[in-house]
């Protein structure tokens, strides 16, 4: 089907995407049944768990950092150069996206280049202003639940529970982020470097197998 052929991609990601995080939820669920025998607590129901902060905070605490990951590598990539990957423009090359006024009246252009300076400005960086705002909704959402799995460890342990605003400088929660954030910036970093001198036929990411290792860019 040609639906499947030109979606294949989105597709299997998605089904991928779909089930890993069934399997992060049911692992977790049978997680929390463990360690509520063990303690000697209430069971939690799968429901219960599905809406839980300990869901929900580990779920967007892997988001958060892949969203980063992603709006980073754009930018930096807009603005820096690593000769000889593929991951990288070609710093000898031509611009390709100067005059976009002109380029607005081109067939098939997107119709939003057409609408003044501001859209156009805007619609430039629209990637990585759409990849910024999904890191920082993330990040709010990983912050706010994991604030509310610590107060409710807190009120089980008859301690003070945080605030939301108070939890912001705790080292648990800024923990959880380094932990991600440093092993994103790494890969990345090993993917700009090995697109050098390894190759995956037929695949966008890399050069052409035949390529010069001093050959930048796809």
């Amino acid at each position: 089907m040609k639906l499947l052929r030109d979606n294949g991609l989105t597709i299997v990601l998605l089904l991928l995407f779909a089930a890993s995080i069934i399997g992060q939820w049911l692992a977790g669920w049978h997680v929390e049944m463990e360690d509520a025998r063990r303690h000697g607590g209430d069971i939690m129901t799968l429901g219960a768990y599905t809406t839980s902060p300990q869901f929900l905070s580990s779920v967007f605490e892997n988001w958060e950092s892949e969203f980063l990951q992603m709006a980073t590598y754009v930018v930096l990539t807009a603005v820096l150069i690593q000769r000889g990957s593929s991951e990288s423009k070609d710093p000898d090359g031509p611009p390709r996206d100067d005059h976009l006024e002109l380029r607005a009246l081109e067939p098939g252009a997107p119709r939003i280049l057409s609408n003044g300076w501001l859209a156009r400005e805007l619609y430039a960086r629209s990637l990585g202003i759409a990849l910024a705002l999904l890191f920082i909704l993330s990040f709010v959402l990983h912050w706010t639940q994991s604030a509310r799995a610590a107060a409710q460890e807190a009120i089980e342990h008859g301690e003070a529970a945080p605030t939301m605003l108070g939890y912001l400088t705790d080292a648990q929660l800024w923990f959880e982020s380094f932990q991600n954030w440093q092993s994103e910036f790494l890969s990345t970093a090993v993917l700009v470097v090995l697109s050098i001198f390894l190759r995956q036929r037929e695949s966008p990411e890399s050069k052409a197998v035949a390529a010069p290792h001093a050959h930048t860019g796809d």
